[in-house]
């Protein structure tokens, strides 16, 4: 299991060629990446705010939640800070597991509970001014179905 809380770019093919050439025992192998999104066509910029040593031990407690409820061979978090400009990586979830669905699954939770539980406060900048992204009622509803 790997956590990183980065403010630096991550190369997404070699972070997803890395994770895949861990383990021979895993069949399935399931990425996802988050891109910082220009919704209304007015997006500068999107900061992104932590809390080091807490965001990390919480995205960590959801990862095992995963590994304890799916048959996972490994996982990967990776999530950057910082201000973000749109189209740049915000994120990225992998899993591996021996068979697809335990792997599609668990990727799924992660992104459910990364999106709603994991400690970030995010702002948008825009040239009207600045805003905190408040959380989503879809995204808490999301969590219902785990």
């Amino acid at each position: 299991m790997r956590i990183s809380v980065q403010d630096a770019p991550f190369d997404l093919g070699q972070e997803a060629e890395t994770f895949a050439a861990g383990s021979t025992a895993d069949g399935a192998v399931v990425t996802f990446t988050g891109v910082v999104r220009d919704i209304a066509g007015g997006l500068d910029a999107m900061e992104i705010e932590h809390y080091p040593g807490m965001t990390e031990s919480a995205i960590r407690k959801i990862a095992e939640e995963a590994q304890a409820r799916w048959n996972l061979g490994d996982v990967l978090v990776i999530h950057r800070f910082g201000r973000l400009a749109p189209g740049e990586r915000i994120m990225m979830v992998a899993t591996a597991a021996r068979h697809r669905k335990d792997a599609f699954e668990a990727a799924e939770y992660l992104m459910d509970y990364l999106k709603s539980r994991a400690p970030f406060w995010k702002k948008e900048i825009t040239s009207a001014g600045t805003e905190w992204v408040a959380a989503k009622d879809e995204d808490e509803e999301a969590l219902s179905r785990w």
